[in-house]
């Protein structure tokens, strides 16, 4: 299979975060809405319904052409897109085909260590369908039309990605710059942000095999098993003589398989052509410059940036960090705040890369109302108020017990720094522990963190850790 050169482009729908539909007056959030509550003439396609373009759409759609890299065109305009499915009643989808809003642009990924730019061929606005569901054991289908009209931005990616890391690795970072910048909720469970990857095979990396696409994805790991799954199976067909059919083909996420669905359309089985109903966009250069300086405020770069430059972080821990988009949001309300200084910024970082992810899983537990809290807690160990590890425990506290007092909590576990004080338990752990206090003595350093271990236990957790080591080496070591 290593002599095929895969080849995967990704198409990602967007579902923009709009009050209303793309061209009616009516809710865009058909999560937990009854079927077919959530329509009206217009998504009905009713005769002499006349559609509105929502302008909070439009901004949207040019936010996401900054988060790509490139400036909105000033001149776009839309186009009906003829097919003949159940959930489309009007019988055409109104989109973007010769002149989108966005063109070009690239999203930067990495993998394995090796950074990789993907180009964006474009970004058009277009409006959704409605939803098909065919009951098991059933001979009919049903149809919801709620979804009709929703408001979707289509990513197109170039033919770049070249593996099922990749793969993936571009749609996290594609799923970064449209939270962050607050196009769209996102969420992958109710169809926010849907994936179609097209896969091809070939031995000459200078000419595309035929591709399949596999449609409607809406997890990372089913890209990732998606690319991973055509590439094998694309492969042991041309190994075996056969050709590859194009076509369009859906995910199984119980079987980790792709199957057929259908043959895959060319643009003029479509028959395109200008909606009379829609005015053309023209931009102007004022209403993108502003855009452009709102959408500076939730750049994923600039936030990222902030965020490395006030907590001292390396890129492993900001890629940590930003695999949970709620733990970001509190990060950035951190820095935002009045007492956001250097020493307790970092140390609270630490604590939500490393400590807080341990005990909980909903990250929207990090409620504003944490953050005082947390900086407290960080506050007191930079000022050598309170041990780190003592202060651990204040944080899991914090997040567990409702009736916990943060400055109780300070107060009662103040750190001991008095020399006398850990000069006398020094001696007492000295005399329990004579073997590892002549390992010691003789030079070896590592026994010296297990005697300030029996010093932090003896002390309950609240001697000063440096002042127990010096004092340690100071007494066996001269």
């Amino acid at each position: 299979m290593s002599q095929y050169l895969p080849t995967i482009g990704i198409e990602c729908h967007v579902q923009l975060k709009t009050k209303t539909k793309l061209f009616a007056a009516v809710s865009n959030d058909a999560r937990g809405a009854a079927p077919n509550t959530l329509i009206s003439h217009i998504c009905l396609g009713m005769p002499g319904a006349l559609p509105a373009l929502n302008e909070k759409a439009v901004e949207l759609s040019c936010k996401a052409g900054f988060a790509l890299g490139v400036s909105p065109q000033k001149f776009s305009k839309f186009d009906r897109k003829h097919y003949f499915y159940p959930d489309l009643p009007k019988g055409y989808q109104i989109s973007q085909f010769s002149d989108p809003v966005v063109i070009g642009g690239h999203v930067d990924i990495e993998v394995g260590g090796e950074k990789k730019k993907i180009g964006i061929v474009r970004a058009h606005l277009e409006e959704d369908a409605g939803k098909t569901t065919h009951p098991a054991g059933a001979d009919y289908s049903l149809v919801d039309l709620n979804r009709a009209g929703t408001p979707l931005l289509e990513i197109v990616s170039e033919p770049e990605i070249h593996s099922a890391h990749e793969a993936k690795a571009y749609a996290q970072k594609l799923y970064l710059l449209m939270k962050y910048a607050d196009i769209s909720d996102v969420d992958l469970y109710h169809g926010n942000m849907r994936f179609d990857v097209n896969v091809s095979l070939s031995k000459d990396a200078k000419k595309l095999g035929t591709r399949s696409e596999t449609k409607n994805l809406n997890s990372f790991k089913a890209v990732e098993k998606a690319v991973e799954y055509e590439i094998k199976r694309q492969a042991e067909l041309l190994e075996s003589g056969k050709e590859i059919v194009q076509e369009t083909r859906g995910w199984d996420d119980a079987k980790q398989k792709t199957t057929s669905q259908r043959g895959k359309e060319e643009a003029h089985d479509y028959r395109y052509f200008p909606d009379p109903d829609i005015p053309p966009l023209n931009l102007s250069d004022e209403y993108i410059d502003k855009v452009k300086k709102d959408f500076e405020k939730k750049n994923f770069y600039t936030i990222r940036e902030k965020l490395e430059k006030a907590g001292h972080l390396s890129d492993d821990d900001l890629d940590t960090l930003f695999n949970n988009p709620e733990a970001v949001d509190f990060a950035v309300a951190v820095i935002e705040g009045e007492d956001a200084k250097p020493g307790p910024v970092s140390k609270l970082f630490d604590w939500l890369i490393n400590v807080i992810p341990s005990f909980i899983e909903d990250f929207s537990a990090l409620t504003e109302d944490k953050i005082d809290g947390l900086l407290a807690l960080a506050k007191a160990v930079d000022e050598d108020k309170l041990v780190s590890t003592k202060a651990k425990d204040g944080v899991k506290q914090l997040f567990h017990d409702t009736s916990f007092n943060v400055e109780k909590f300070i107060s009662d576990n103040q750190t001991l720094s008095d020399e006398g004080e850990i000069e006398a338990i020094v001696k007492k752990v000295i005399e329990n522990n004579q073997k590892a206090a002549q390992d010691v003595a003789n030079g070896e350093t590592k026994a010296i963190g297990f005697l300030v271990g029996q010093v932090m236990k003896e002390s309950k957790g609240k001697a000063n850790p440096q002042l127990a080591q010096k004092l340690i080496t100071k007494r066996l070591q001269g």
